[in-house]
Order: structure tokens, then sequence, then C-alpha cells
């Protein structure tokens, strides 16, 4: 294991140190530094938003490629408007259906981005072609520059999309400036972030557009974080229960081979709950009721290896 590694583990070693500390000589303060921890880290979390979706071609005569154009808070804000604007991709995949062959793929920017551009016509045109470059570059694939907008916001379905782009690696974005990650959010989103395997680096990508793309896409918008390669986990062994006495839902998650609560990112939302276990599990299911997100908790048994998820019904 890399000198990395290691040193971010020793600063895991001394947080929960201290946090065995202070479980012991303050109770409430360490309730409310766990609450206000999960709360910065829900949104951290929180599964990718459909925005647009394009239509375009994949020259020459390969058929058809869409484009779901996401919002993903995962995906770092630029630090300054003259600096690159972080990018993250999905699994490319090939639809074969009864009316129609196509290829899909997920292109995300974190949410501000997309919402700045929703109030300049020249800023959403700029972020719709930085879309399909970044597909060229990250793909390899000669698009056409002539796009269509479709009218729904996104092709196939929610879960279709969450999963292209969620069971991928956590991005990481490389600074031009300094090449080390950027640090995570807070001290919880760090510890999640961290694996026990080898370390990849990222790449950042300078996209090299023809004369009449570098006129309408303005200086520092075209340079991007790619993801890591796709890596097909495994769905794990679970069960979920409704109790109609307590009003709750349960969930039990058989984790062969995890040792820790650390290796697993939870996401939960009112309709439905997240699990990814890096290159090893992925589970996503919608909830038979809806929750309240405040009550949800947590546990893991490390002797038996489960996951146990306890939510209050709405």
């Amino acid at each position: 294991m890399s000198a990395r590694p290691n040193t971010a583990l020793n600063h895991v070693n001394q947080f929960w140190s201290m946090l065995d500390d202070m479980v012991q000589s303050n109770p409430d303060e360490y309730k409310t530094f766990i609450e206000r921890q999960m709360r910065n880290s829900a949104e951290y979390f929180s599964p990718p938003e459909p925005n647009s979706c394009l239509r375009t071609s994949v020259q020459p005569h390969d058929g058809t490629l869409y484009v779901n154009v996401c919002g993903w808070k995962r995906v770092p804000e630029p630090a300054s408007p003259t600096d690159p604007v972080p990018v993250c991709g999905g699994k490319l995949e090939t639809i074969s259906e009864r009316e129609e062959n196509y290829r899909i793929v997920e292109v995300a920017f974190n949410p501000e981005v997309l919402n700045r551009a929703e109030k300049n016509p020249d800023e959403k045109e700029q972020i719709r072609l930085l879309a399909l470059n970044f597909i060229q570059k990250h793909y390899k694939l000669s698009l056409s520059q002539h796009f269509t907008i479709m009218q729904a916001k996104l092709k196939g379905t929610v879960q279709d999309m969450k999963h292209r782009l969620m069971s991928l690696r956590q991005t990481r974005t490389l600074n031009q400036n300094n090449p080390e990650t950027k640090p995570a959010e807070s001290l919880l989103q760090q510890i999640c972030s961290l694996r026990m395997g080898e370390i990849k680096e990222e790449s950042s990508i300078q996209l090299n557009l023809g004369q009449e793309d570098k006129d309408k896409v303005r200086g520092g918008l075209i340079e991007v974080i790619s993801s890591t390669e796709f890596v097909q986990p495994q769905q794990p062994k679970h069960q979920m229960m409704v109790c109609s006495v307590s009003r709750k839902i349960k969930l039990r998650v058989e984790l062969p081979g995890i040792s820790s609560v650390s290796q697993c990112q939870l996401s939960i939302s009112q309709d439905d709950i997240l699990l990814e276990v890096e290159k090893m599990y992925f589970l996503h299911l919608r909830f038979p009721e809806r929750v309240k997100e405040e009550t949800c908790h947590a546990t893991f048994n490390k002797k038996k290896h489960i996951l146990t998820v306890m939510a209050a019904v709405l």
C-alpha cells in the first residue's frame, strides 16, 4: 500500500479515537457533532438529477446517441469563473429496442453550473458543447456537432440513469495548480471516500475544439475531469420489511468481505436507498412507502458482516 493511503488511514484512526473520547466525556456534544456531519454529507451523497437530454449521431453512420445531462452534487463546482468546469461521465451503453437501437450515456455537472447556465442562453450552449466534446474525448467517439434537444429531460428511466452514474467509483478533481486531490467537504466524507485497495489517479483532459467551437466556448470551460473505468459490482443478498405496528422500514443487507462501515456509501431519500461498496456491491431499492429521511439509522455488525438500515414511514 502506498504512503498516501497509510497516511489517510492514520487520520481516520485518530478521528475514531477522538469520537470514542467524545462519546465518553460529552455524549450530547457527540450526538450534535454526528448529526451535523450527517447533514453535511447528505448533499454530497444525493443522487444525480436529470436536466436535459440531447440527441446526436455517431459518425460515420454509427447510429444515434442520447446524452442525458444531469446535475450531481458529487461533481464539484469550479473554484472560480475562469477555472475549468469539472465533468463526470457514466457508463456508455448500447440499447436495443423494437422501435430503435441506440447508445446512451450520462454527463454530470454540479447543479449550480447548470442553474447558472439556465439564465444565459450562450452559457447553456457552451455546456451542451462541452458535454459532447467530453464524450468524444473520453469515449473516443466521433460525434456530429449538430444535436437535438429532446422534449423530455431524460431518455430511459431514472433508475437506469442513477445506476450508470452512481455505480462508478467516486470521481476526484485534479486542480491545475495543485495535483493533489482537493479535500472532502467534511470528516465523514473523507472517511467514506477512503479506499482499502489501490488508489488510481484520475486524468485531466484538455479538449481540442475546431475554430468554430473555440469561438463559441470561452476559455476555462473546456477542461474537464473524467471518471474511472466502470466496474460492475454485484447485488448483495438483502431483505426489506415493513413493521405495521411501529411504522418503520427495516433493510437487512449481507456484505461478506466487508470489515468496516467506512467502506460503504449510503444515499437515502424519501423514495429510495442506494448502497455502494467499491468494486464489490451495488444495491438500489425503492422503499415500499415514503420515509422520513431524518429518522434513517444504519448499524453494521462486523462479526456477521450485516448492515441494517431503519427508517420511519411518513
